[in-house]
């Protein structure tokens, strides 16, 4: 089973990837499933259509994914594409405790129908409406600051929010900290009760192989916490390769199987309505 559950197109503000031609490729490298994971990102983005003035990166609104027209577009690439390849539309929620609201909200008044939505991505891309990769964030703080109050966030989130699949890049932080490997027992405490909390509620993790196009020494999340999860009794992993252009796409997923094997695992899932799926490693 050949699937990337980590997929962003032209409906993620940070993608000019055309989801048809994303299908195409995947078709080409005869993958058996793709599940499409647009950004959602509360606090620092608005909605398409929202009141009020909106903030640009460059010539590009910086806008949460156009609700109606990618559930619109997903349905028609299906009727296009899905004899050749299994199609799920899924989301990447970009979650601050602050935000939480927005996200059950949207839950209960989704601009398109919800039963199509098949898999959610629970991430942290921002703390107090500070972005990690233009080092915002990290301004002003220690290095041990910055990393305790990524994972202490990341930590409320999960005690208080249920409405996800999986926890994405969980050691996200590490990508963006300039001064270097932080030690990962200084925050193994904050990462077990996170992992504790997700096992509970029937959540799983990811393993995100865009640490190699990043250069970083580790996997995403540490070969530590893939270790710690197994020893607590998860089981619920999907693999993708957070996709943003090509090249990216199906990018270092074999690997990424054959690494979970080696840690003890015998399954990776994919999604049908919100459901896990294993599948044998």
């Amino acid at each position: 089973m050949f699937a990337d559950y980590h997929v962003h197109t032209e409906f993620s503000n940070d993608s000019e990837y055309p989801m048809e031609q994303v299908i195409k490729d995947a078709i080409a490298m005869q993958m058996d499933e793709i599940c499409f994971t647009e950004h959602v990102d509360y606090g620092v983005k608005k909605d398409w259509g929202s009141e009020g003035p909106v903030k640009y990166y460059g010539s590009e609104p910086y806008l949460n994914v156009d609700y109606p027209a990618y559930a619109a577009r997903v349905k028609s690439l299906r009727l296009k594409y899905g004899a050749q390849i299994n199609m799920k539309m899924g989301m990447e929620f970009g979650v601050q405790e602050h935000t939480i609201p927005q996200y059950e909200a949207l839950a209960q008044n989704a601009p398109f129908d919800t039963n199509l939505l098949d898999f959610i991505i629970l991430s942290v891309h921002q703390v107090e409406d500070k972005e990690f990769w233009t080092q915002e964030f990290q301004q002003g703080r220690s290095q041990k600051e910055y990393n305790e109050r990524y994972y202490e966030e990341l930590l409320r989130i999960t005690k208080v929010y249920k409405g996800y699949s999986v926890l994405g890049h969980l050691d996200l932080i590490s990508r963006y900290d300039k001064a270097g490997d932080y030690p990962f027992e200084a925050v193994k405490p904050m990462v077990s009760e996170i992992l504790k909390t997700a096992i509970e509620d029937g959540k799983g993790i990811e393993l995100n192989t865009s640490y190699h196009r990043y250069g970083l020494k580790d996997t995403t999340p540490s070969v530590e916490i893939l270790k710690l999860y197994k020893s607590m009794g998860g089981e619920i992993l999907t693999i993708g390769s957070d996709s943003h252009a090509p090249g990216h796409l199906g990018a270092y997923i074999a690997e990424g199987k054959q690494l979970l094997e080696s840690l003890g695992f015998q399954y990776f899932c994919t999604y049908d309505e919100m459901i896990p799926i294993f599948h044998k490693l």
